[in-house]
Order: C-alpha cells, then structure tokens, then sequence
C-alpha cells in the first residue's frame, strides 16, 4: 500500500504541490503560516518525503530500517549480522540508523528511517519512548529486539533477562560467593528485568542480606565508574553480576588499574556473550544470548507480517545460556566468613 503523496498534502493544506516540495527540502522561501500549514497536513496524512525512487515507481520497497541504540555496544553489531543474512536471503537489503542511546537523537533517526519508507523496522534496544514506535509501526511492520512492548501491533524478540541473571548469580553462589553485587544498566533496554532476576535469585538463595545494586549503564565509561564507587565504598564484594558485556571490561579494567585482582579478588561476570568476552585476555564468564538467531528471528518476524501470515503480535523469548570463562573463582578468604 503506497503512502500519501506530496500531491494529498498540498489538497489537505490547500497549496500548490511546488510549494509543499519547497517546506520538504526547508527552503526559507516559504512563510511561517504555510510552513506550518503543510507541516501540519503532513503529520496528519503520516506523509514523509520519499527518499527512494524505486519505492516511489513500484509502490513496494525491498529495505528494511535498523535502529541501533548504541554502535559501540558489539551485542548490537552481531544481532545485525542476523538481521542482514535473513534479509539478504530473501532478496532484501538494510539500512542503518543509530540514536546513541538517547531518545531524542533516536526519534531523529527513526523519522530519517521512514523516510526511506521501508518495508519494515527493525529496533535494537531503542530507548525511545514507546508511543513513538507505536506511530512508526502505524506506518510499517515493527519489530523489537532486546525491549518489551504491549502494543498489539509491534512484534518483539527477547531473551529471558531474569533467567539469565539468575544464572549468573547461581552460578556464583554455587562457587561459594555470597557478597554478590549488580551493577545494572540503569534506564537501558531490559536492566530492568535483568536487575529483577538478580533480585529475585539472591532472595530465593537466602543471600538477601548481601542484595546491593549499583546504578550504572550499558557502557565500559559505566562500569568503571561503578567500580571506582565500590572501591570507595571500603570492603569490595567478592562477585559483581555486571550489566552487560561492555560494562563488564569497564569494571574489569578499573579494578585492575588499581590492584584488584580477577578472579583471585573479585570474580566477574558479563551479559551477551560478546566477541569481546571471548577475547584471550579478557575470559569473560558471561551469559549468551543468541545474537544472530536473535536477528535472524527478528527479520523472519517482520517477513510473516509482510507476507499477511499473521496479524497478532509475535512474542519471542529466547533462553539464555551460562558461558564460564576465567573471570570467575572461588571467593577469596574474608573476615568473619
């Protein structure tokens, strides 16, 4: 279904087709009223220029929109390498927009995706508010990865960030540790969820009396602030359940720069299961998602809404998985132990 054209707007605004095409390119020729008046039509219609000419011949478009939330965070990357090879299977192409965790410069990003009017979106992580995905998936097919939604019409591709942690911290515990700490990944996509598994697994293995969250976020900067923190706060734990991956490095190498030995000290684990935790140097105890069948289902999804296959909202949890690695040990000898 093709989208209104410059010619709906200029009719619903009540202006020539040349003057609608001038407010689209931000020409300074037009006054404030009219601009106002065709930008107004605009949203009204949910018109946007048209980037891509071949849509705009055919009425069908063989793009699909990727929203990534941080180009820094390796997760992301490797959950396109999926959504890439799905889209490539079946003869589609993908373009890229970032927002840098931020939700203003993520709605940017996703109205620049539109304009392109793609067959459809896929959003990785997004911060954005949730009635702007809702607007967008008016527009095209949506689908999620790595956040949560209710609205009937966007699709959704997750792992279970509470049984991941879980894991973490049974894993831990199962080593002897008790005084395990969560440095969480603050507002990001599923810290929530991820800081409720650590929660709820501390109190189910009656280590209550050690719960302690850290604030912080998805990024090494993060971490590392959150490890000076605890370094400041005097008796360091034996285990922190890191935020993600990258967090994770950020922690490692702060505690290193100042003494801290992991795993003798401190043991250490991540969340994603990242190039980067398998990096030699590093031996990042983590927990895996499965990014690349996570990108190829989120693609698949977003495939089945095209095709007209289903029409209720799709709600993949995937199973996350503990990867050990060399960040984690025995805890070392306290005081009163």
């Amino acid at each position: 279904m093709s989208g209104p054209t410059l010619e709906d707007v200029a009719a619903r605004a009540g202006v020539s087709r040349s003057l609608v095409s001038l407010v689209m390119r931000d020409s300074p020729k037009v006054s404030a009223g009219r601009r106002q008046a065709v930008l107004a039509a605009a949203r009204e219609l949910g018109y946007r220029p048209n980037l891509n000419a071949r849509t705009l011949a055919t009425g069908s478009s063989s793009t699909l929109g990727v929203l990534i939330s941080d180009l820094h965070n390796p997760y992301f990357a490797e959950v396109v390498d999926g959504v890439e090879a799905a889209a490539r299977d079946h003869g589609m192409d993908i373009v890229l927009g970032t927002g840098g965790r931020r939700p203003a410069h993520e709605r940017r990003s996703l109205e620049r995706l539109l304009q392109f009017r793609p067959a459809g979106l896929v959003l990785l992580g997004p911060v954005v508010a949730t009635a702007a995905i809702e607007e967008a998936a008016e527009q095209v097919p949506t689908v999620l990865v790595a956040r949560g939604v209710r609205a009937a019409h966007v699709d959704t591709v997750n792992d279970d960030g509470a049984t991941g942690s879980a894991l973490a911290v049974e894993h831990l515990a199962a080593l002897g540790h008790r005084d395990i700490v969560h440095v969480d990944g603050g507002h990001g996509s599923q810290a929530a969820v991820r800081r409720r598994g650590y929660e709820q697994a501390m109190h189910r293995l009656a280590l209550q009396r050690y719960l302690r969250v850290v604030p912080s976020e998805y990024t090494d900067t993060g971490g590392a602030e959150a490890a000076r923190a605890l370094l400041a706060g005097g008796t360091l734990p034996t285990a922190i359940v890191a935020a993600n991956d990258v967090n994770a490095v950020g922690i490692i190498g702060e505690l290193s720069e100042s003494g801290v030995r992991v795993p003798r000290d401190v043991s250490v684990v991540g969340y994603d299961n990242t190039h980067l935790a398998g990096l030699r140097h590093i031996g990042l105890t983590t927990i895996n998602q499965p990014r690349e069948e996570m990108g190829r289902l989120a693609t698949e999804t977003l495939l089945q809404r095209l095709r007209g296959e289903r029409t209720r909202a799709a709600r993949h949890l995937l199973h996350p998985a503990l990867v050990i690695r060399t960040s984690t040990g025995a805890p070392r000898a306290t005081p009163g132990a």
